[in-house]
């Protein structure tokens, strides 16, 4: 069975397309693999075997008399939607009880994409209450756990995309990001979350069609895989207004490439705290880890230079379009539905509620004086390396961190700062495997890998050579072995 279920997604898309495995027998592998190991963890929340085994005969039949019939890219992958993408005719809770027993009667802009690709529908990954948060836990199904220790945590909010991905028990997943919930569950677990341009992916229905804070991409456990995910996911969407137009066949092609000379710019967390900005500490299980790794960039002949982006006012913007964020998509649910709700949800739309349209006007425009310094900066490095979160894999029995190194952080979402810092941005960035803390069991600490403004090709390109010197992300759970 692991055979198949560690298998790469492109490989095994590439077996069934040749008829040397059938949609059955990799579906088949694939539900065995949850039924194992899925108790450990508490990954997938909605499962359904039984429709995805019709769904993978149905295809088996549709090749066997097929002629020149063209099937899609992942046509017989299974797939596990994270419970915030409706799924028609499937629960989707949005991990509330407002919504425990919700059928939606339509597709997500993605599910409905992926569908066509060929994707099989297996099931729904767990998320925090309205994907609030990054520690996965909520009300309706529980906490999911880490994989590489049950005591932690496994990050969020697409945690349960991110554990059912190491464990093999989905071949890649969706996932979601507003302050890093792609970069930081493949951060703590060892596993690849890309956060691409905005607009790279479509997002409907929304409350906010324009809105650029909040995308949708790929997990999986190589970058090829995650390429070949979003591959399907991108292009342009009429539903989209602010849709990129290039296809998503531009991320299926190959992703090698010289890094010779390329200019690289490595923000240090050394002593602590990264370089420059004594706001944001990290922890030093975290900076053993990534500092080691600025060797592979110069192995891989890249120019590397200690220097950071000017990203004062990023705690501002962030606050400020989160908050009037969740008044936009929460506001009036927390009128009616106060005592269904999670605390830390009410605090968000109450901080919403406070905001004055100055300080709205001003943080709008704080934000285009960031794009202007990222944009600069970025014309001369190509790349932009730092970690994807300041903490590794905390308690599953902490809601979230609220010191580090000693110094008491401000709210419940500080320790993430360095991946909210870049979303203000809207540069594409992705977490990928880096290494492991020396706790007992290690701990997965992955790096944060900032491209240029759409460039999300490159972003791929450089992570996937910075995966192939490492090899970190051949390491999967003892547990789902």
């Amino acid at each position: 069975m692991n055979d198949i279920v560690f298998q790469s997604a492109k490989r095994l898309a590439r077996l069934m397309a040749a008829r040397k495995l059938s949609a059955v027998e990799v579906m088949k592998a694939y539900i065995a693999q949850i039924e194992r190991v899925n108790p450990k963890v508490n990954a997938i929340v909605t499962f359904v075997p039984e429709e995805a085994l019709k769904e993978a005969r149905r295809l088996d039949a549709r090749r066997s008399r097929a002629g020149r019939e063209a099937f899609g890219a992942l046509a017989g992958l299974p797939i596990a939607y994270k419970d915030m993408l409706a799924t028609k005719g499937i629960r989707t809770t949005l991990g509330s009880p407002i919504y425990a027993n919700s059928i939606p009667i339509a597709d997500h802009a993605i599910v409905e994409r992926l569908k066509a690709a060929g994707a099989i529908t297996l099931g729904k990954t767990n998320t925090p209450e309205f994907a609030a948060g990054s520690q996965t836990f909520n009300k309706v199904f529980g906490a999911t756990l880490n994989p590489y220790d049950l005591t932690r945590t496994c990050g969020g909010s697409s945690g349960g995309a991110a554990v059912a991905v190491a464990c093999g028990m989905l071949p890649f997943a969706d996932g979601s990001d507003l302050g890093g919930s792609l970069r930081n569950p493949g951060n703590f677990n060892n596993v690849v979350g890309f956060r691409p341009t905005p607009g790279r992916t479509p997002y409907y229905p929304t409350a906010d069609a324009w809105q650029t804070m909040s995308v949708i991409g790929p997990i999986a456990r190589t970058v090829e895989d995650a390429a070949f995910l979003l591959s399907a996911m991108a292009g342009p969407d009429p539903r989209t207004p602010i849709g990129i137009d290039e296809p998503g066949k531009a991320f299926a092609k190959p992703l090698a490439r010289n890094f010779r000379k390329t200019r690289v710019a490595w923000w240090s967390s050394a002593g602590g705290r990264l370089a420059g900005d004594g706001d944001i500490p990290v922890d030093r299980r975290v900076s053993a880890v990534l500092e080691k790794r600025r060797d592979v960039f110069e192995s891989l002949g890249c120019i590397v230079e200690e220097a950071h982006p000017d990203l004062s006012g990023a705690d501002e913007v962030f606050h400020v379009l989160r908050a009037l964020g969740f008044v936009m998509r929460y506001g009036e649910l927390a009128k009616s539905h106060r005592a269904q709700i999670k605390d830390t949800v009410i605090w968000n739309v109450e901080e919403g509620l406070k905001l004055a349209p100055t300080r709205i006007a001003a943080a709008m425009a704080l934000r285009s004086e960031l794009y202007r310094r990222m944009r600069e900066f970025m014309e001369r490095y190509e790349f932009l390396c730092l970690p994807v979160n300041q903490v590794p894999p905390f308690p599953v029995s902490q809601p979230y961190v609220d010191t580090i190194n000693g110094v008491k952080l401000a709210s419940y979402i500080d320790w993430m700062k360095s991946a909210y810092y870049i979303t203000t941005t809207s540069h594409p960035a992705i977490s990928v495997p880096a290494g492991f803390t020396g706790d007992d069991p290690p701990l997965p600490v992955g790096l944060q890998i900032v491209g240029r403004y759409r460039d999300d090709f490159g972003v791929l390109q450089m992570a996937h050579a910075f995966e192939r010197e490492t090899r970190v992300g051949e390491s999967s759970p003892t547990l789902a072995r």
